[in-house]
């Protein structure tokens, strides 16, 4: 995966495909005041529509959420305004700001998809954000040939092209009369362009992984009916190295759908493996909870052990492990969880 430069930040040229998109996404969490979010923006001038889905990760258990629609034709990049949500870039591929304040939906996250849970509330959310890289931008320009085998496939169901990078937010987020200042926070941001259909990929395990300001790791292990597309990067000692392997493991809630542990063995490119392990503290599941497409946003603590072999001590941070999972008649993932 190389750097990209910085006419990536900017909207591409559009494709005749219906469900061609250009969606922007961000992450952040900050471990001192347990707050963050995870949100994403996406132009689907083909259709004529821009949406915009927001969630504010709130201390303890809950989560508040915000959905907007509305009609868009034309490409926009350095402006995404949607309903009580905005996206600015400041500077490219260098630093972004986020804003909103809405009425939004609070619910309590359950442990299981099983547990019962109080009725959601609403409640005034307002933030305030930047988000300073940390790293160059990573990923594939999705130009040229699309490949073939998984690559392809994946390519015709959540974008040609793709980059990530790491960054440091600060800011505040306001919940009702509290206010947290972010002390500590990290997170990932990436940005995709091409087809995009939800319901195309098999499985995906997502990582977006912080561990302080120098070490980063970003990427997917994705399920196709060509094969398993393993794409991603690790950055650290200054420089970033593509993933080649994703090997992964899971510890499961009783449910045997919600992930509770992670652990993970990435093999770069290089020739070195990287030990990682994330707790997850909690879940934020999308989709359908039974039958279809099922996203579990997994909100998690991560310990990275270093390289095998390379005797280095533990590091810890936060980050995200996300699993999407499509469900048969009874709830079942249609691919086994490993």
């Amino acid at each position: 995966m190389p750097v990209l430069d910085e006419r990536h930040d900017l909207a591409h040229p559009v494709e005749g495909d219906g469900a061609w998109s250009e969606s922007y996404y961000f992450n952040a969490y900050d471990p001192v005041t347990d707050t963050g979010l995870f949100s994403r923006i996406g132009v689907r001038p083909n259709e004529g529509t821009i949406d915009v889905g927001m969630a504010v990760w709130l201390p303890g258990s809950e989560l508040a959420e915000y959905r907007f629609v509305r009609e868009q034709r034309e490409m926009i990049d350095t402006v995404l305004a949607v309903g009580a949500v905005r996206y600015e870039m400041q500077a490219l591929m260098k630093q972004w700001r986020i804003t909103a304040d809405a009425e939004m939906l609070v619910r309590t996250l359950p442990a299981t998809r099983d547990e019962a849970v109080p009725d959601p509330r609403t409640g005034r959310v307002a933030l305030d954000l930047t988000f300073d890289a940390l790293m160059p931008a990573v990923g594939v320009d999705g130009q040229g040939r699309a490949g073939a085998g998984a690559s392809a496939a994946t390519g015709q169901t959540v974008g040609k092209g793709h980059l990530e990078q790491a960054g440091r937010w600060t800011g505040r987020i306001t919940a009702g009369d509290t206010t947290y200042e972010l002390g500590e926070a990290r997170g990932n941001r990436d940005k995709s362009w091409g087809p995009r259909r939800w319901g195309g990929p098999r499985m995906w395990r997502w990582f977006s992984i912080n561990l302080g300001d120098d070490v980063h790791f970003g990427g997917i292990r994705i399920g196709t009916d060509a094969g398993d597309l393993h794409r991603g990067w690790v950055w650290r000692d200054g420089e970033h190295t593509s993933i080649a392997a994703w090997d992964v493991r899971t510890e499961l809630a009783a449910d045997g759908v919600t992930h509770r542990v992670t652990d993970v063995r990435a093999a770069d490119k290089a020739g070195r493996v990287h030990r990682l392990r994330g707790d997850v503290l909690r879940v934020a599941p999308s989709g359908s909870g039974r039958r279809g497409t099922l996203v579990n946003e997994g909100l998690a603590r991560w310990t990275y052990e270093g390289i095998e072999g390379a005797g280095e001590a533990p590091i810890t941070g936060h980050g995200i492990a996300e699993y999407l999972h499509q469900l048969d008649h009874e709830g079942r993932p249609l691919v086994p969880i490993e």
